[in-house]
């Protein structure tokens, strides 16, 4: 008995040291970047920087993620803003005038639109030829050394608003300057939305810059009186190394005084080291272990409790005199989502939650959106958005879809069934839920066969902004969102005892009818349109993934529908698919067990739609035939939807139970992760040796009970709690113990 619990233990232990990223995940160059979209990037979620060589000078972008020109877009004003209009133009196939005057205004006016901050500029023209670039992942800390000796070190604080940075072996004077934006450049294009915008159109008077002694500031008036303002501050340690802060305000910026750089870099290390502690995973590929830890890397400095959420560039807008590609603002069409998927399994919800923080401070201001676009009451979000949540039109079949709420609804779901938390529930989740079941029911109505309808549908983003984008029945895309939203409405007011509510959006979420199929039983984009070209955005088989609602475990028929539905993207190719498309696909594939499927999508997701920093730009750059997108705009939602499809090949827990290694490569043969988390709120390790799963260990709150799909036939455990066995389930219930570990007893596993 002794050394049964000695084993359990020393496996445990075991775990636990796997937890920290190593250097083989690290950035390493040889050389600076020579463009800010391939600088290192660093940030806090509020602050960011990129690190770069520009006319061969240092180079630090500086970036605040709440630098935004917030003037009202033009044309969202009128009585054309409205999805009853836009509906009778429809009708009447005039659709021109609906361009025109609510698709066109986006790509025509700078703002609204993110903003940039300045840039700081090192000579360094003395210190000769980099040796090294250096970016430790697990410290978030950058290091640069020259040939010369002089070595650089720099981080952004985890969690305090300024960088640092420091110099050894200074060769020549220290004389840093800031480098405002170009908001009276000479350049006066107008870029369109996936360029960007010259500065210069946005109309600002040029800045300031103030010098006093060490300390420069630079001070940017913006529109309508919102002001900025970037410090810098160095001075010369006992050591004879110069050491200097930064930060982005917009009141008086102030930098702490006698605050030694090792001081503040042990506390920023303590933050990052409690980030990594959360969970961690070993795979055969060290292709896709690097990346994923790159991804939780960004996903880390990018992400905050109270922190606006993640754009389409976060903390990293572009440094090149204009506006950032789609002007940095927040796509609900896809990208936040996308972006939020990691948080979940990665068990990171702390993080994560920073973007439901978001939408509840701008419910209101949704709701008045909700009122005057659609003229019903309930709760709707526009698609695009200002960081205040206020509209910003664009493809208005997109930016004016009804069902963003939905969309956003599983994330307020998801985020409760991971934590478990009650109040949570009560509060926040079941809230956003019913208001949005409440819209839904107001703005659909019940055709001749008693199903509920749009008055008109759209799938992102086919047919682009014309007519044809519009559909007269429910496009599988929306009737996927909708039908979920009444889906867990029903069951989290069950969970709330409120059975009166549970029995209306059951009863309302039984009017709508079943996706539309073609012959081959693959999903259609809607019931006047097969699934029978290109695209990026995989609308058609939302129901399959993220929504859930056609399930694998639902059965054969359910089965057939997920393969042949997945089977048909890959025949019809990715001609027109974005980098973000193969992060999506491989979490598809990882839904329907194809682990070979999902680790190739991976694979050429980092081959071909990253740049050398791991930013994802979605277009192929190996132009090798992966996309015809061949293009470089950066936005985030790739990069954080690869880091799930990853979590996904590993664990499951979405239809009831958790399955460890679910839709892995059969020549992946050594495996391991460690307390990745499973709805239910449990955490999960597990490891594979040799192709066979080797140990198991959850851990959950007294009370609650974990339903386990044995990966093996005969098992030993621990004491800790009282488990019965229902054929291939373990039911687990922590009456007592917090954790349990389960050991395959194959004679044929050595331990």
């Amino acid at each position: 008995m002794v050394i049964r619990y000695f084993l359990f233990s020393l496996l445990f232990i075991n775990f636990s040291a796997t937890a920290q990223p190593s250097s083989k995940h690290n950035l390493h160059f040889n050389a600076l970047a020579k463009s800010w979209d391939e600088g290192i990037p660093l940030g806090n979620a509020t602050l960011g920087a990129l690190i770069w060589e520009k006319d061969t000078q240092l180079r630090f972008s500086l970036d605040r993620v709440d630098l935004w020109d917030l003037r009202p877009m033009k044309g969202l004003d009128g009585p054309e803003f409205s999805y009853k209009w836009i509906t009778e133009q429809v009708k009447k196939k005039d659709y021109k005038i609906v361009q025109q005057n609510l698709d066109e205004p986006y790509e025509k006016e700078p703002a609204p639109s993110k903003i940039p901050g300045a840039a700081l500029m090192i000579d360094t023209r003395s210190w000769g030829t980099v040796e090294y670039v250096d970016l430790d992942i697990a410290t978030a800390e950058c290091k640069i050394k020259w040939k010369s000796g002089t070595m650089l070190r720099t981080f952004v604080h985890a969690y305090k608003n300024f960088g640092r940075f420091i110099i050894y072996n200074l060769k020549g004077d220290f004389i840093p300057q800031i480098i405002p934006p170009a908001y009276q450049s000479d350049l006066s294009s107008a870029g369109g939305s996936v360029d960007g915008d010259d500065l210069n159109r946005l109309g600002y008077k040029q800045g300031t810059i103030k010098r006093e002694g060490n300390t420069i500031t630079y001070t940017q008036e913006g529109w309508n009186g919102f002001m900025y303002e970037v410090t810098v501050s160095y001075y010369k340690s006992k050591d004879d190394s110069i050491e200097g802060l930064w930060t982005i305000s917009t009141k008086k910026a102030e930098l702490p005084k006698d605050y030694p750089y090792q001081n503040s870099l042990k506390e920023h290390q303590q933050w990052w080291k409690t980030f990594w502690s959360k969970s961690s995973l070993h795979v055969p590929n060290e292709q896709l272990e690097k990346q994923w830890y790159l991804e939780m890397y960004k996903f880390g400095s990018a992400a905050r409790k109270n922190a606006p959420p993640i754009s389409l560039q976060a903390v990293w807008t572009a440094d090149n005199g204009r506006l950032p590609p789609w002007k940095g603002d927040f796509h609900h069409d896809l990208n936040t989502q996308l972006s939020y998927w990691p948080s979940y399994s990665g068990n990171h919800l702390e993080e994560g939650i920073g973007y439901l923080e978001h939408l509840d401070r701008n419910k209101e201001n949704y709701k008045r959106y909700t009122k005057k676009f659609f003229g019903v009451e309930g709760l709707n979000v526009p698609g695009v958005t200002t960081l205040a949540g206020t509209e910003m039109g664009g493809w208005i079949q997109y930016s004016g879809s009804p069902t963003i709420s939905c969309w956003l609804a599983q994330h307020y779901y998801l985020q409760w069934r991971y934590s478990m938390d009650t109040s949570f529930l009560r509060q926040h989740a079941y809230p956003w839920v019913k208001e949005t079941a409440n819209f839904i029911e107001n703005i659909t109505t019940k055709d001749a066969n008693g199903y509920r309808q749009l008055p008109i549908s759209s799938s992102p983003e086919i047919f682009n902004n014309s007519l044809e984008a519009w559909f007269t029945k429910n496009t599988n895309y929306d009737l996927a969102l909708m039908r979920f939203v009444f889906q867990i409405a029903e069951e989290l007011a069950t969970v709330l005892k409120n059975d009166k509510d549970a029995d209306h959006w059951k009863k309302t979420g039984s009017e709508f009818s079943d996706f539309s199929l073609d012959e081959n039983k693959v999903m259609m984009f809607a019931p006047a349109k097969p699934y029978n070209e290109s695209h990026r955005h995989f609308s058609n088989v939302m129901a399959i993934h993220p929504r859930g609602v056609i399930k694998w475990e639902d059965g054969e028929k359910a089965r057939t529908i997920i393969r042949n539905s997945i089977r048909a993207l890959d025949s019809v190719g990715p001609a027109m698919w974005c980098g973000y498309s193969y992060s999506w696909l491989a979490n598809l594939k990882a839904r329907a067990k194809d682990g070979a499927g999902a680790a190739k999508a991976l694979e050429i997701f980092s081959k071909a739609f990253c740049l050398k920093n791991s930013f994802h730009v979605n277009g192929d750059q190996t132009k090798t035939g992966y996309s015809t997108f061949v293009y470089r705009p950066f936005t985030l939602e790739g990069n954080f939807a690869f880091a799930a499809g990853l979590q996904e090949m590993l664990l499951q827990s979405y239809a009831g139970f958790i399955e460890v290694f679910p839709a892995v490569p059969t020549e992946w043969k050594d495996i391991s992760f460690k307390t990745l988390r499973a709805e239910g709120g449990f955490l999960v390790s597990a490891e594979k040796v040799n192709g066979a799963v080797k140990k198991i260990i959850i851990s959950g709150k007294k009370g609650t009970t974990a339903v386990l799909k044995l990966p093996f036939k005969n098992y030993i455990t621990n004491d800790n709690v009282k488990i019965e066995r229902e054929g291939e389930f373990l039911k687990i219930d922590f009456r007592g113990g917090r954790y349990v570990v389960i050991i395959s007893n194959d004679p044929s596993i050595s331990h």
